[in-house]
């Protein structure tokens, strides 16, 4: 492979050009040509340039060897249009360079473009940081003290912590989370899907690159969990999506030739239509599928193409990056496009080319293109596109790396955290739900232990005593239970019996239920037998 290998970074494209410039004019061959009777020297023909720029591209580790003869002509225009060469009269500034016997030669000054000064990265759009688990919570202004107030044990409390040893314990505090909006969960996905892309690229920064003020993170949120069972995005505004008309004729191609659900006739060169049907669509939208302002962005992936991988988790990366229905668009074209080249039972669309080949020059442009027509557009679309095409199974799934990550993030942000005093922390995110601790002796935990305990059982007691909805039996029973546990607390509250008896109201007499029968003045005497009734 000739050249210089660019790879990711700010202006790639510029820097493209530049080094195609320098290439071709360092290496051309020149030689004295005849032409009308005169001969011009340091001069080729438009067809010595075709040629040499052709292979030329095909080694260079940029392009590849899927350059095509005529984007080498393309390319040539582009170098007469910007007076890369001249005709032998000195005449440029137009794109009508011929591959034929005409003369060209080089200026005596060949221009490189100018790479553009980078705007300081206070200027323009940045990478919003992944918010930190202090940032979820509202922020007020408190001193630089955290602080403190006495922890005092009750039962409940004492039952926690008695199995504890004491020890050196900083001074710290339990922050306990409160919920994640939707909002903070849309801007968690956006950073940390700008910043995976930035380390997967290999760059300090993605100024010159991306501009993050652009990228929406309702978005990249839709692009994740609103997919159907194959990953293709799913539209809740159908309006946005292809016509019905386009997604028939793209379903008919694709799984040829069953997929003729409209029941049209099947003629001759059917098929054919049915393309360029589909090739007029997308070739008359306004926008490419990968957007403009992400074009860029996608050129830089382009140098990565050597470690196939890395360029994979980048592409799947950006590709969340775009508006859900290019997304969808997207996927549903390379779909048709890896299968209409893998199915052998679709005639030939073309007479002159490959399957592959035309799907590559019918679309590659309505993939990706500068807004401002940059020189190299067609090459670098074309690159893009048949490593998208090679590996269209996996470039626009969602990166599993990534979702793990924001996933761990999310559940850490809602998950309570201890701050230690001193630590390096925002001690001016505070909620009201905060509870402190501080270090003390063992005396004063022991002195703590009995008071904290003790004061607990008074409570304890006390809400026996005035529980009204108890009842008299199962409170007195209640109390006796309380008197033998502790009976010197229970000592304490009823010092003498007139105190507890003052707790339990007097019984109220039940009235005897009156006689229903006459007293009798002698007691009944005991039936005794004085005669026999025998004979």
């Amino acid at each position: 492979m000739d050249g210089n290998m660019i790879g990711p970074g700010p202006y790639r494209a510029t820097k493209l050009w530049n080094e195609m410039v320098k290439l071709f004019r360092g290496g051309m061959p020149l030689r004295r040509h005849w032409a009308h009777f005169r001969s011009y020297d340091h001069s080729f023909t438009g067809s010595e340039g075709v040629d040499y720029l052709h292979e030329l591209l095909k080694r260079n580790q940029n392009f590849g060897p899927e350059v095509t003869r005529y984007q080498s002509l393309q390319l040539l225009r582009k170098f007469l249009k910007n007076h890369v060469i001249e005709d032998v009269k000195g005449r440029f500034g137009k794109e009508d360079f011929e591959d034929s016997g005409r003369l060209y030669r080089f200026p005596p000054q060949s221009p490189l473009k100018p790479l553009p000064h980078r705007i300081p990265a206070s200027q323009i759009g940045f990478i919003p940081p992944i918010p930190r688990w202090e940032e979820c919570e509202e922020k007020m202004q408190v001193s630089d003290k955290i602080p403190m107030k006495p922890l005092v044990l009750n039962s409940e409390t004492w039952n926690k912590r008695h199995s504890i040893a004491i020890g050196e314990v900083p001074e710290c505090k339990l922050v306990r989370r409160k919920d994640i909006t939707p909002k903070h969960v849309d801007q968690v996905w956006k950073s940390m899907t700008l910043n995976h892309l930035q380390n997967v690229l290999g760059l300090q920064s993605l100024d010159g690159v991306l501009d993050s003020k652009l990228m929406s993170p309702k978005h990249i949120v839709h692009n994740v969990f609103s997919v159907n069972r194959q990953g293709i995005v799913v539209l809740k505004n159908k309006s946005e999506d292809l016509p019905h008309w386009v997604l028939s004729a793209m379903k008919c191609l694709a799984n040829w030739p069953n997929g003729n659900d409209s029941n049209q006739p099947m003629y001759p060169g059917f098929e054919r239509d049915v393309f360029r049907t589909v090739a007029e669509h997308f070739q008359r939208l306004k926008e490419p599928l990968l957007t403009f302002h992400l074009y860029e962005i996608f050129v830089n992936i382009l140098g990565l193409l050597p470690g196939q991988q890395v360029a994979v988790e980048a592409l799947q990366v950006c590709s969340l990056l775009l508006p859900p229905a290019n997304r969808r668009k997207l996927q549903l074209l390379m779909r048709l496009m890896a299968k209409a080249c893998q199915n052998h039972a679709l005639p030939p669309l073309n007479d002159a080319i490959g399957t592959r080949t035309l799907m590559v020059q019918t679309f590659s442009r309505c993939i990706l293109c500068s807004s401002d027509e940059v020189d190299l557009d067609d090459l670098l679309a074309t690159k893009l596109v048949n490593f998208m095409m090679d590996n269209h199974e996996n470039v626009l799934k969602v990166p599993v790396e990534l979702h793990k990550s924001v996933e761990e993030h999310l559940s850490h942000l809602r998950r309570a955290q201890i701050k230690y005093a001193g630590a390096d922390t925002d001690l001016g995110a505070e909620s009201p739900a905060h509870s402190f601790c501080r270090q003390i002796s063992r005396a004063e935990f022991e002195e703590q232990r009995v008071t904290g305990s003790q004061g607990a059982m008074v409570e304890l007691l006390e809400g026996i005593i005035q529980d009204k909805s108890m009842s008299f039996k199962d409170k007195k029973k209640k109390l006796k239970q309380f008197q033998r546990s502790y009976p010197d607390i229970y000592r304490r509250r009823f010092p003498t019996p007139e105190s507890e008896s003052a707790v339990f109201p007097e019984k109220p007499q039940r009235l005897k239920p009156q006689l229903m029968f006459f007293t009798l003045k002698k007691p009944l005497q005991p039936f005794q037998r004085s005669w026999s009734f025998r004979a």
